[in-house]
């Protein structure tokens, strides 16, 4: 059943687990995603990137998530990600598609971003769509989000407080450490849990992690395989992400709603090279992404596990 966003996630701030949020570009995403969340009978949010709507189209999309969640009794959130124009947010808030969107206005100096944060709220909370924003700035890249490492902010916990309490926003995605892509840390991964209790003590408002896909070893392995053949042995070295034991400090201390894209890249296209590697006569489109859309429900219900959302739906 398709839901808002601030319901799902205000219980589970109060239940201290984490929902998880997992970007669709095609059917098959979806399909895997929805699998997953149904066996566990977990609530899920299907979000879509800008580079996805780009690439797939807004109402293409709508139709696919409109659909997954007519099929499951569990919430079921279709969420506009990292909406960094706000003519994109608002066009996504009038479309009557969305039940919740994202204003990124953490590019902007800090009363520009309470400005264009504070107007979204309000032309979405008329429309029953809720509003997740962003305070600091993730490094990294994905799709059409771009921050370079100088460039990423932490959060600031008063600050938070006091954006918060201007912009009346129902999410707040928090910049502790984490980064967008598959490339997250060059040395030994690191979150600032210190800071993000602080964050929670000041808001105490759901928080939201973006680029936590842990970049599991076995899929960097499963994209290796032949890749002497394929001439594509570097495709993720030296690519790291964060660890699971980070992700359950971080939702101890208060993550609410944990964004997971890089990890279902990299199963999908792992699965796919397995598949064509396979069975060098196929030209079944389906006997190729069918294995792929089963690997994303193993990560996505390995994720539900991890998160603490499985059987709370």
């Amino acid at each position: 059943m398709l839901t808002a966003l601030a319901p799902v996630l205000q219980k589970a701030h109060r239940g201290r687990y984490a929902v998880g949020a997992f970007n669709i570009n095609n059917l098959e995403l979806a399909q895997g995603i929805m699998a997953a969340a149904e066996k566990l009978r977990a609530p899920v949010i299907l979000q879509t990137s800008e580079g996805a709507i780009d690439y797939a189209g807004m109402e293409y999309l709508a139709a696919i998530a409109w659909v997954a969640a007519e099929r499951v009794k569990t919430p079921v959130v279709f969420h506009l990600d990292h909406g960094k124009n706000p003519s994109l947010v608002e066009r996504a808030i009038k479309s009557g598609f969305y039940t919740s969107v994202m204003i990124d206005g953490s590019h902007h100096p800090y009363k520009e971003n309470v400005r264009v944060t504070k107007k979204i709220v309000a032309m979405a909370h008329r429309r029953g769509v809720s509003v997740e924003a962003e305070l600091g700035a993730i490094a990294g890249i994905e799709d059409f989000v771009s921050v370079a490492e100088r460039d990423a902010r932490l959060t600031n916990p008063e600050e938070a407080r006091r954006f918060v309490r201007e912009t009346g926003c129902d999410a707040l995605a928090v910049a502790i450490g984490t980064a967008h892509g598959v490339f997250k840390f060059k040395g030994a991964p690191k979150l600032d849990i210190p800071r993000l209790r602080k964050i929670k003590a000041a808001t105490k408002l759901p928080l939201v992690l973006h680029g936590a896909s842990g970049v599991d070893p076995k899929l960097r392995a499963a994209l290796k395989d032949h890749c002497d053949d394929l001439h594509d042995c570097n495709r993720v070295k030296d690519a790291r992400g964060v660890s699971d034991a980070l992700i359950r400090q971080a939702v101890r201390a208060g993550i609410n709603k944990i964004n997971i894209d890089s990890d279902l890249r990299l199963a999908f296209t792992a699965a796919v090279r397995s598949a064509l590697m396979k069975d060098v006569k196929t030209v079944d489109p389906r006997k190729v992404v069918g294995p792929a859309r089963d690997a994303v429900t193993d990560v996505v219900m390995g994720k539900m596990t991890l998160f603490g959302c499985a059987r709370k739906g």
